[in-house]
């Protein structure tokens, strides 16, 4: 039984191959499988190497060899709220249009694809007992799109690497205007306070490990917010997880902060 089960799931793949061949998550090109980029939205997309910044998962210069702990210059002169943090990839290219896709494009379908991505950067930072956590939307934002991108992607990391996932475990209390404007201090000032931890979940969090996912990072405002609510509401270490990072063009290691959070 189980092999004509096999059997018959083979088939029914293969029938669904030849009615929607595997398409290339970026541009629509076709594709050897699912979920993969085509040779040429695959040199576009920056996936961030061995060398980067702990703290923030910045790419850094150099080959990575066996130094562990570095740090970039922002977060040497800004401490960071959170522990350690990775990126899947930089936010340029192909990996931007993703980005974008999956946030503004109404694209919800890339996520098990790019949760993918995430959960392989973020695999050095799961510890025991760790909880998932997304970066939360103010509810008049979650009505206008849908759905929150962060949580698509925490769920996705939270699958693979057997971990809870807490997908109403912060909530915005303030509705903020989109961090795409103004200056690194706007941007932190701009969401100082409007992040909570939502009570029915506060017990569930006390002490434990959290990794804080979200979308894309260019000043890291929103996620210190939210590493602040978590320490605050009792959380254990935290450390962040995001898909892209944005860094300033032709510099490793420099942070831009022009996309939004």
């Amino acid at each position: 039984m189980g092999l004509q089960l096999r059997a018959f799931g083979a088939v029914m793949k293969a029938g669904r191959t030849i009615l929607f061949p595997p398409q290339c998550l970026d541009c629509g090109a076709g594709v050897a499988e699912d979920g993969a980029l085509c040779p040429a939205c695959w040199r576009e997309a920056e996936f961030i190497g061995a060398c980067l910044c702990d703290t923030c998962g910045i790419p850094l210069p150099g080959d990575g060899g066996n130094e562990a702990g570095l740090r970039c210059d922002d977060c040497l002169a800004r401490p960071r709220p959170w522990t350690r943090g990775r990126a899947a990839v930089v936010y340029a290219g192909s990996g931007r249009r993703l980005v974008l896709a999956l946030k503004h494009g109404d694209r919800p379908d890339l996520a098990p694809a790019l949760g993918r991505w995430l959960a392989a950067a973020a695999a050095p930072l799961v510890a025991p007992g760790m909880v998932v956590v997304p970066v939360p939307l103010h509810p008049r934002r979650m009505l206008a799109r849908k759905y929150n991108q962060a949580a698509l992607l925490g769920a996705a990391v939270a699958r693979i690497h057997g971990l809870r996932l807490e997908a109403a475990g912060l909530r915005r209390v303030r509705h903020t205007p989109m961090q795409d404007h103004g200056s690194v201090g706007d941007r932190f000032a701009n969401v100082e306070g409007a992040i909570r931890v939502a009570d029915r979940v506060r017990a569930r969090l006390e002490g434990r490990p959290v990794l804080l996912v979200d979308d894309v990072m260019a000043s890291g405002a929103t996620l210190a917010a939210a590493a602040r609510a978590l320490a605050e509401g009792g959380a254990g270490p935290v450390s962040v997880a995001v898909l892209a990072r944005a860094v300033k063009e032709g510099k490793p290691g420099a942070a831009v902060t022009e996309p939004p959070e």
